[in-house]
């Protein structure tokens, strides 16, 4: 099991692919979010 994890040290692809899906898929919540209480707040309304 640590030899194959030593094997896959170089490559980078496992944690960045990830990485970038978890990133995109939050920020997609905080926009949607954002968008959601812009759209049903009253106190933003002016």
């Amino acid at each position: 099991m640590l030899h194959k994890a030593r094997a896959s040290t170089y490559s980078w692809w496992l944690a960045v692919f990830p990485g970038l899906m978890i990133f995109i898929t939050v920020s997609a919540f905080n926009l949607i979010g954002d968008a959601l209480r812009d759209a049903t707040d009253p106190r933003l309304r002016s």
